[in-house]
């Protein structure tokens, strides 16, 4: 509409330019604005109001020759001048519906362009960590990022559509843990459930699954499990500390094996469930990225050693730090916790 507006008004200035009411040799940016109040029109052009000077008229009497220039057109009502010589342009409803037989007749295509020209953009979106099912705020993301993803793909971009499966760390241990204490308790056996365990009946389902297939296989006495563990007793106890014991015991008692095939158990049938929900939702990625296989390719520990090595990184409080406020970051952030463990944003430093 503003091409089709604009195109009407550089008519009516070059009959102007060849009449020379306006030097030929003129070059100027006609702007047309959306008028903020209806009662002014649709468009507002401020075409006289810049040519003024050099034409040596004022504003309005140069509005009202270059309205008398402006060729007809199906779109346009009528063409007033406002205040101290803007053009303000009514259009006829024709106008806005000419878009309708545009929409029917290109269909599907509609609204396409190679306006990015083949350009790569990665989009990840959703990407909620796989210890539990998806909720309506993930929805939402899912719906945005698909949108996103569908405009740039309709304009010439070339878009890879990506979730990041967070399915290393401790989170994933805890849900691994959560997932025995269940299995346990399905043995016969009266688990003190911890506060910091996922309690959702997701997990129970988890773990009566690997029941059936398995029967007691990973079972071990509760007395072993709970032998010398922190409390976390709300009075003199250390939530944080409990869990981290009892995912330490799993893997001691499970052995590196069985704790994989637990771990991997809880990630397979959430994951699954994730990609149910997505798919149902009308979502569906190119590419599932593990988070697992940049530990597995040690691409985590050779960021960090980069870092290391062109002095972004120091320790404070036992923990290593990367100095990212020297980058305008609002404040330095973890690499590696004061346990050891590495942080969700040493592990995105290594996937970007």
């Amino acid at each position: 509409m503003k091409q089709h507006l604009h195109a009407l008004f550089v008519q009516a200035l070059a009959q102007l330019q060849r009449q020379g009411v306006v030097p030929e040799t003129i070059t100027t940016d006609i702007r047309l604005e959306r008028s903020r109040d209806k009662q002014y029109g649709d468009f507002a052009c401020n075409a006289a109001m810049v040519l003024a000077k050099v034409a040596k008229m004022r504003p309005r009497d140069l509005a009202e020759r270059l309205i008398v220039q402006l060729p007809t057109h199906e779109w346009v009502a009528k063409v007033e001048i406002a205040g101290p010589g803007f053009i303000n342009v009514f259009l006829t409803p024709d106008a806005y519906q000419a878009v309708i037989h545009e929409v029917l007749t290109n269909s599907a295509t509609y609204g396409q362009s190679q306006l990015g020209a083949g350009q790569a953009i990665l989009i990840e979106y959703v990407s909620a960590n796989p210890t539990g099912p998806l909720h309506v705020g993930h929805g939402r993301g899912a719906a945005y990022g698909a949108a996103l993803a569908n405009l740039l793909q309709a304009v010439g971009y070339r878009v890879h559509q990506e979730y990041y499966v967070n399915d290393a760390g401790r989170q994933m241990d805890i849900l691994a843990t959560s997932v025995w204490l269940r299995y346990l308790e399905l043995c016969g056996e009266s688990v003190s459930f911890p506060t910091n365990g996922y309690h959702g009946d997701y997990v129970w389902d988890i773990a009566a699954s690997l029941h059936r297939e398995q029967h007691n296989l990973f079972h071990q006495p509760l007395t072993a499990v709970f032998a010398n563990i922190p409390s976390d007793e709300p009075q003199g106890g250390d939530k944080e500390e409990h869990i981290d014991a009892l995912i330490e015991r799993s893997k001691q008692l499970l052995g590196t094996v069985h704790y994989q095939q637990m771990f991997q158990c809880g990630l397979t049938l959430i994951l699954e469930d994730i990609r149910r929900d997505l798919e149902q939702f009308g979502v569906k990625y190119d590419e599932w990225f593990a988070e697992s296989s940049l530990t597995a390719a040690d691409t985590v520990h050779r960021a960090i050693a980069q870092l290391q090595a062109q002095g972004h990184l120091y320790k404070q409080d036992g923990a290593l730090w990367f100095r990212s406020s020297a980058f305008g970051d609002e404040k330095d952030r973890v690499v590696v916790r004061d346990n050891g463990q590495l942080t969700y944003f040493a592990s995105d430093i290594a996937y970007h």
